[in-house]
């Protein structure tokens, strides 16, 4: 049987990933800090959707942690044709107040343990010649992001990374994509300290459940990019007409507090 494995499932666009695979069919191999959350949906997908759920608890930030991830399921011998990378945080405030465990717990969850948990688990999918790659990364991909600058930087890591990637496995029957949403509604706003500035009003905030549909659809049919929703793929759009330092400004205004 095949195995999705799902980064940060317990919550938000991760948690409704999960739903999905589990809708669809797929054993489940969900990790996250929170040990009693991934047991609580371990009963909910296992008793609604009839999967196997297996859990691996593990926090991302810490460094070669995915070495430990891969240990496992190579331990449990999960036969995985789908990876989702979705863990990642960030702040919202000026680079030179934020501590810098903060910064270097961003750089390692969204950047250092996405490429290793990819890297680890690429050559089984390269052999068997089937797989699927989605890394989620954000519209902020699309442009420096003043008052959220570190976070900003790793998704265009997150992206650059996997469009690379995806052309390097053309034709091999692993895909990789690449899943950029806008302002969602999750916990994210909160933990990211966005609940004071412009970004938390926009009306036009996909749900997590939305976000994950797109990924999922985009994933399944091999697409090495997904913009979810409509409005941020016009946005993007016209982000690249713009002067980047007049791109870089209208963000700051957004993210900046309100007064």
């Amino acid at each position: 049987m095949s195995t999705a494995v799902v980064t940060g499932a317990s919550a938000g666009i991760g948690y409704e990933f999960a739903k999905i695979l589990a809708q669809k069919g797929h054993q489940l191999a969900l990790i996250a800090r929170n040990l009693d959350r991934l047991n609580e949906i371990k009963q909910e997908l296992e008793s609604k959707y009839g999967v196997n759920v297996i859990l691996i608890p593990a926090d991302l930030a810490v460094e070669n942690i995915a070495e430990d991830i891969v240990k496992e399921i190579k331990y449990r011998q999960l036969n995985v044709e789908i990876l989702v990378n979705n863990a990642g945080f960030g702040f919202c405030g000026y680079y030179h107040e934020q501590p810098w465990a903060n910064e270097r717990d961003m750089i390692q969850v969204n950047i250092t343990s996405l490429s290793q948990l990819t890297k680890l688990m690429l050559p089984s999918m390269l052999e068997k010649k089937r797989g699927r790659i989605c890394n989620v990364a954000s519209t902020a991909a699309f442009q420096a992001g003043p008052m959220m600058t570190v976070y900003y930087a790793t998704k265009a890591y997150v992206l650059h990374y996997s469009e690379a990637l995806a052309l390097e496995l053309k034709g091999t029957g692993v895909t990789v994509t690449c899943l950029c949403p806008g302002p969602t509604a999750t916990n994210f706003q909160s933990t990211a300290k966005l609940d004071s500035t412009k970004v938390s009003k926009m009306s036009a905030m996909e749900t997590a459940a939305q976000v994950a549909a797109t990924g999922y659809e985009a994933t399944m049919a091999g697409k090495s990019l997904a913009i979810s929703g409509t409005t941020n793929k016009l946005l993007q759009f016209s982000t690249r007409l713009l002067p980047r330092k007049t791109a870089g400004n209208i963000i700051y205004n957004l993210q900046k507090k309100r007064q």
